[in-house]
């Protein structure tokens, strides 16, 4: 990937600015960052972080519903927004010649959404809808994202459901809404990224004209999520009444990705060498060889893959496999892997092509200006550093065998969480 230079600027209402030019795409990605996610959300509201996300395209003081997605579809581009542990991000891609359009569009709603009691109503159906569709009526729907956690966390912000319970979203309220969007929608808790064809200072001043005047508000203190590692093995059974097969998954608790970046990335190269590709270890061993399971994975990030969220962060094996195998014999097999991992490490080819494999996958991933807009963008929000997109390729090669031995002796089989998930049509 080539070196994609970071200018930065930040308002005086506190909005940080991320301008990454590439003059050679034609198009240009627009994207606002808020620092609120699923952990953010309150007790006895689970899902409200999703839920308002929803409410944020349901128009402006500015423009009716719809609005904005006719003016980003007549200009050619397309638009999206989408809730994560620990932040909330809206995009437009759209052609260079459109770029003041989108700034408008963020710009608009980052000022006043249009939040009222016919648009909650609406947005609780659709909620509650994908809900239905994504999880209870879909196999192995919310695993291991909603089931595992509350294994291994104990506090309500790292355990809860972040898509919702139905009488959380039921009991939501037009105000509960207004203080939501006064605490966190506020431009100091925020990251705008363009990214794409752009002049920087004519992106500037586009910028400053309709973000300058968006109302300051005091950014929200961010508590620290952090909770003790598991002193002791923690179990639980979820019942899937679509699942064909049992499946599993164990959780372990990772380093912090922001304090500790280093120990971080040996961990995700230790997921690339046991699940990435027909030839990593789990794959070999677990599947092709011995028929144990019909798929196997292994890596960091409970959803987004890795450095999508700050601490905690969670590692995580999962298999699904066949009804005549305990998945006590999956587990045992996997850990006879990672066991060997943490005694010799890596061989050196192996690891050359983990890094190089996990490198590849993320230029590709970010070869487009929607995914490397959101990137550029999620770094500066989580780590303030945007420049990590071009830096951690050379980070995730230079990972030695022992800090990847050192990675594989974390995961203690008796300091985890496991899932079993049971299917359930018999029951």
């Amino acid at each position: 990937m080539p070196a994609h230079p970071v200018h930065r600027l930040r308002l005086d209402n506190g909005l940080r600015v991320v301008l990454a030019p590439d003059s050679g795409s034609a198009v240009v990605g627009v994207a606002v960052h808020y620092d609120v996610g699923f952990r953010s959300e309150p007790e006895g509201r689970t899902g409200f972080a999703h839920l308002f996300e929803h409410l944020m395209f349901q128009g402006s003081e500015s423009l009716p519903k719809l609005e904005h997605f006719r003016l980003v579809q007549s200009s050619g581009g397309v638009f999206n927004g989408s809730t994560h542990t620990d932040y909330t991000d809206y995009y437009e891609v759209l052609p260079s010649a459109a770029l003041e359009r989108g700034l408008f569009l963020e710009a608009d709603r980052m000022r006043a959404p249009r939040i009222t009691a016919e648009n909650l109503a609406n947005q609780v159906d659709v909620v509650s809808e994908e809900i239905r569709l994504n999880v209870l009526n879909r196999p192995y729907g919310g695993f291991p994202w909603i089931h595992l956690p509350p294994v291994l966390f104990h506090t309500f912000a790292n355990a809860h459901n972040g898509y919702g319970d139905f009488v959380d979203l039921q009991a939501a309220t037009v105000a509960d809404c207004a203080d939501f969007f006064e605490r966190y929608y506020t431009p100091a808790n925020a990251v705008l990224t363009v990214c794409g064809d752009l002049d920087v200072d004519r992106t500037s001043e586009l910028v400053a004209a309709h973000f300058g005047d968006v109302p300051s508000r005091p950014a929200p203190d961010r508590p620290a999520f952090g909770e003790p590692w598991p002193d002791a093995r923690r179990e639980a059974e979820h019942v899937d009444p679509h699942a064909p097969l049992p499946a599993l998954a164990l959780g372990w608790r990772l380093p912090d990705p922001v304090a500790d970046l280093p120990g971080y990335l040996a961990s995700v190269v230790l997921g690339e060498i046991l699940s990435d590709g027909e030839s990593s270890r789990l794959q070999r061993t677990v599947v092709a060889e011995s028929g144990l399971a019909t798929e196997i994975w292994a890596g960091p990030g409970l959803m987004g893959g890795p450095l999508d969220a700050r601490d905690p962060d969670v590692f995580v094996l999962g298999a699904v496999h066949t009804p005549d195998t305990a998945a006590d014999t999956v587990i045992d097999a996997a850990a006879a892997e990672i066991a060997d991992l943490a005694a010799s490490g890596p061989d050196p080819d192996e690891l050359h092509r983990a890094a190089a494999r996990w490198n590849s996958s993320l230029f590709r991933e970010n070869d487009g200006i929607s995914a490397r807009t959101l990137s550029l963008g999620a770094l500066e929000l989580l780590h303030g550093r945007a420049e990590l997109l071009d830096e951690v390729p050379a980070m995730v090669a230079a990972v030695t065998a022992d800090e990847v031995a050192a990675a594989a002796r974390s995961l203690d089989p008796d300091r985890a969480a496991l899932l079993r998930v049971v299917p359930g049509a018999g029951r």
